[in-house]
Parts: C-alpha cells; structure tokens; sequence
C-alpha cells in the first residue's frame, strides 16, 4: 500500500514542488494551502507523514498549533517542519513538540526524500516496537492469589487518580517493571509516553547524557529521557546505581520540575510522574552513605513490596497456566500439558523469580508444547539444574555431619518442614497430613525452628 504524505504550505510554488517531488517517489499525496484546509485534512485522515510549513495565513496560527494538533492525535506520525525564516528556538521548539525533524528553505529534492524516507523507516521501527511490547509486556497481567500479590494490586487500584512518586523494591525478575507499566497504563497519563532508563546498565556520563539530553553548537539537540517522558511517566530502573554525583541532579528536577541539557543554558519545564524501581535496600544505602537521604525520601512517597516467587509457590500454578496460555498464543503452538505436581516447581528456589518461570514455560512451549507430561518434566528437571539441588543437599548434609545430634536434628528438621510447606504451598493443614502430624503440633514445631511459613 502507497504511503499517504500530507503536505501544508501556503506558497503554492513550495507546495507544488514538494509535491512533484513525492508523487515522482511513488507516495500518495495530499495538501493544503493554508490553517483551515490543514484542520480539515487531517481531521479527515490522518497520513503516514506530514511536512508542515511554520509560516501559515492566519496570524495567530501556525505550524507549530497543526503540529500539535497532529500529534495529539497519534505520535506515530513522523512531522517534517520547514520554514525560511525561522530561528534556532523555534526549531527547538518543534523538535521538542514531537517533530521528527525540521527543514530550512531552500532544500534540496535529496533532502526532501532522505528526509521523508527516514522519517517513515522510523515511524515503521516504532510500530513494530509497541507492538513487540504488547506482546511481552501489555498483555501480561499482575497473576497470583497470595497475600503479597494482592496487596500490590491493591495498591496500584488506589494509585488510579494519584500522581505520587512510587518506588517498587524487589528481587531481579519479581515483576518490577511490569508494575510500573501497570500504574502508568491505569493513571490519567495512560495515553503519554511511558520512557524506562536502566541507572545499572549505563556509565555516570553516558547517564546524564541519556537522563538529561545534550546541545550541540549546530543547534541539533539529543533528547533524553526527561524530555521523551513529558507528560508521562518515567521509570528509572535500578534507581541505587545512579552515581551519587548525579543523584544530587536527579533531586533538583524533583523539586523543581525543571532541568538543564548538557551544554544547555535554558532551562526546560518537565511534568513527569516517576516510579523508580531497585533490587537493593536504599534505607541500608542511605545508611552506609552511597545514596542520599533527601532523594530517597522523595522517591520512596508511595512504596511496592514485591516478593521472591519461592516465598509465594502457590501462585506457581496460576502463573504457568496464565504464561502457557498467553505464550501459546504468541507463538502459534498449542498449550503444552504442565504437571502442576511436579515438587521440583516448589522446592526450587528460583533466583529469577517470575522471570525465571516464565523462561521455563517459554522453553516447553516452544520446544516441547506437543510432548507428554512425563517428557516435560524431564525439560523441567534439566532446567531447574539438578546437579546444583544435589550439591545443595550435599553441603546440608555435611554440614549436619559437623554439628552435634541435636542441632544436626533441628537443622534436616529445618530444612524437611520449609521443603513441605514450600510443596503444600503454605498450607499448613495439607502439610500436617502428609508428613503424619497433628496441626496443633505442626505449628508448635514451626514456632520452635523459627519457620514462620511460607506466604
């Protein structure tokens, strides 16, 4: 299918140039010759791209107003701005407004075309991005019925009109990221940007740089983070990895909702809602003088607990119905059938947590989704590592061998009882019937050991 340009000038020669030049390239083409008719064509449709004149008819409207006007209506139309007459700031201006680029007068045909071309490739890369992201991301729901996971979606629930900083704490692959996309998919600013910067994966320069943006001496600006999150929100992923130089900078846009590029003398308004997330404890940071005590009392408004999956094995078995469900779907397969019994699932610590399950369900459904339950248990086992389980019970049993009988018997207790309740999923009537004790007793005997169960 044809891409549709939509093409705004009031100078009829500009028009008919450009015009030529795109029809030459196989483009469809559209245009207007002033404010009025611009409104009305892209409130008709609006096309793959548009180049816009700044200068137009009416003396209170501009390009910039269409410009604005179009991307309110959707941020996947790349908007091409040219102008004979306009300075450095405007041009800043519209870059910052959501334009793809911004043409002076007089340009060359090569430039149109490179320019336009470019302009729809990335128009194109985006597409494919959200839509990859829906897939991994916004089709995945909040799943389990224990008392950790129902406590964040609650909080989340009461999160709906607020617009308090939130910071999410959690073990690697608990689901941090996904409850920060679920506050921003259910906030007023759904329909804005939601931009993630990962504070662990970059150098303290290179993060400022992507937090912040910079300026070069030709005009040309590269946008960050804040300035991509405007209006939306922004999740700072690994928030204990800022440098602590930096975290000083982080602060003074909290406060003051503005910020200064790199090389940048003016300063740029921001409204964003941040959610921050860390797999560390700040408070013991703070403590130890690598993270500072005003910012994460600013950060830390409206806090989320997320649990380690070993702590909550009795959403395991929502979690693979739900992943299997939604994974089959993803690739074309049919369910795989999952033994749900299968005790190597609640005994396994699991170090990546949710993630780590979902790894494992993506690797039967693709691999194994046509096999029986006895082979994909055999695929469960061999990921679940085995020789690591037997090294594991090696070092107890040594360590066992070096203790007197009593504690040697409190400690296989231990480890016997967290092993049960882990199996039973918490449960504890279940676990007293199936290692033969009385309820009553189970509870004492826990209390005795220091197990205070499993949630």
């Amino acid at each position: 299918m044809l891409k549709e340009i939509l093409v705004i000038d009031d100078n009829p020669d500009i028009r008919f140039l450009i015009c030529n030049i795109l029809e030459e390239q196989n483009f469809k083409v559209r245009s207007a010759a002033n404010y009025d008719q611009a409104v009305l064509e892209i409130n008709n449709r609006l096309p793959d791209l548009a180049i816009v004149d700044i200068k137009l008819d009416k003396p209170d409207k501009d390009g910039i107003d269409l410009l604005k006007l179009i991307y309110k209506k959707s941020k996947l139309v790349p908007i091409i701005m040219i102008s004979g007459h306009a300075t450095v700031q405007i041009a800043v201006e519209a870059i910052r407004l959501g334009a793809y680029e911004f043409i002076e007068k007089p340009f060359s045909k090569e430039k149109i075309i490179n320019y336009v071309n470019r302009g729809l490739e990335s128009a194109f890369l985006q597409k494919e991005k959200d839509i990859i992201e829906n897939k991994l991301f916004h089709s995945f729901e909040l799943i389990g019925k224990s008392p950790s996971i129902l406590k964040v979606k609650k909080i989340i629930e009461k999160l709906h009109t607020s617009e308090s900083r939130v910071l999410i704490s959690g073990p690697t692959g608990s689901g941090k990221e996904l409850v920060a996309r679920k506050i921003h998919k259910n906030s007023t600013r759904a329909k804005e940007p939601f931009i993630i910067i990962n504070a662990a994966l970059l150098k303290e320069k290179t993060y400022e740089k992507e937090l912040f943006g910079e300026e070069f001496e030709d005009g040309k600006i590269s946008f960050g983070a804040l300035d991509r999150a405007n209006k939306g929100t922004l999740l700072i992923d690994e928030v204990s990895e800022i440098a602590y130089e930096t975290q000083a900078n982080v602060l003074r846009v909290l406060i003051d909702q503005k910020f200064k590029r790199i090389n940048g003398s003016k300063d740029i308004n921001v409204n964003i809602r941040l959610v921050s997330s860390t797999s560390k404890n700040l408070s013991e940071l703070v403590k130890a003088n690598k993270f500072r005590e005003d910012l994460f009392h600013r950060l830390n408004v409206m806090p989320i607990e997320l649990s380690s999956l070993s702590s909550r094995t009795e959403d395991i078995p929502l979690l693979i119905e739900y992943f299997k469900t939604k994974l089959s779907e993803i690739n074309g397969v049919q369910k795989p059938d999952i033994d749900i019994k299968n005790d190597s699932l609640y005994t396994y610590n699991w170090p990546g947590n949710v993630r780590e399950l979902r790894n494992l369900v993506e690797r039967i459904t693709i691999l194994s989704s046509n096999e029986n339950k006895q082979k994909i248990n055999q695929v469960i086992d061999d990921f679940l590592n085995p020789s690591t389980k037997m090294q594991d019970n090696k070092d107890i049993l040594e360590q066992s061998f070096q203790s007197p009988l009593k504690e040697a018997r409190e400690h296989f207790e231990k480890e016997y009882l967290t092993t049960q309740l882990k199996k039973h999923h918490g449960n504890i009537s279940k676990t007293a019937d199936f290692i033969g004790m009385e309820r009553s007793a189970l509870h004492r005997k826990l209390k005795s050991l220091g197990i205070k169960g499993i949630n």
